[in-house]
């Protein structure tokens, strides 16, 4: 879009939506004139909402969930079992069970995967905080619920080592997870029976 069809401001709003996952230069023009047709409905609300955002989300410095509120409303919740804790790779990971209802756990956000590729290493994730979690003595199982990729795979034997000298069950998610599947990405009901068919690591 040529600075004389549209001025800076509205050039910033499209360049700003077109770093949005699944949104291109392309989406992010008609995703930013929806916005400014409908400003009143849509883009004065999302602005607060945004700044609102910025201003109040925090991360759980226990299990690394985003929320208003530190520790999160997940670990403050007492209806779920402290035995139990999933280990996901992100939020977006976490949020996708939290939908399937499966299991009323405890959680821990890696915050990524281990990918020597892309210069990721065990430093780069939440793992030294996983093993204090666990060596607390609560916890009686370790589900890893990370993506059946490459990396994903990676990462769980190498937390699966990290944690073998603690008495501790670990498990991983079975059948219903499909080979080179992301989380976020699965319905609820895949999600589901994964959990109930988890399985010794």
């Amino acid at each position: 879009m040529s600075e004389r069809v549209a001025g800076p401001e509205i050039q910033r709003l499209i360049q700003l939506l077109a770093r949005l996952p699944g949104l291109g230069p392309r989406s992010a023009r008609r995703a930013a004139l929806h916005l400014i047709r409908k400003r009143d409905e849509l883009l004065g609300p999302l602005a607060d909402a945004m700044h609102v955002a910025r201003e109040r989300i925090v991360t759980c410095t226990s299990c690394g969930n985003v929320d208003t509120s530190d520790p999160c409303t997940i670990c403050r919740d007492e209806r779920r079992d402290p035995t139990l804790l999933l280990v996901v790779e992100t939020v977006a990971d976490l949020w996708a069970l939290e939908r399937a209802a499966a299991i009323r756990a405890k959680y821990h956000v890696l915050g990524g995967t281990l990918s020597p590729l892309d210069g990721v290493g065990p430093k780069d994730l939440n793992l030294s905080s996983l093993v204090e979690r666990v060596s607390g003595g609560d916890v009686r199982e370790v589900i890893l619920a990370v993506n059946a990729t490459v990396d994903g795979q990676t990462t769980a034997h190498y937390v699966t080592d990290l944690l073998s000298h603690l008495d501790v069950r670990i498990t991983r998610l079975a059948h219903g997870v499909p080979v080179g599947g992301e989380l976020d990405y699965l319905d609820d009901g895949t999600l589901a029976a994964a959990i109930r068919q988890r399985t010794d690591f």
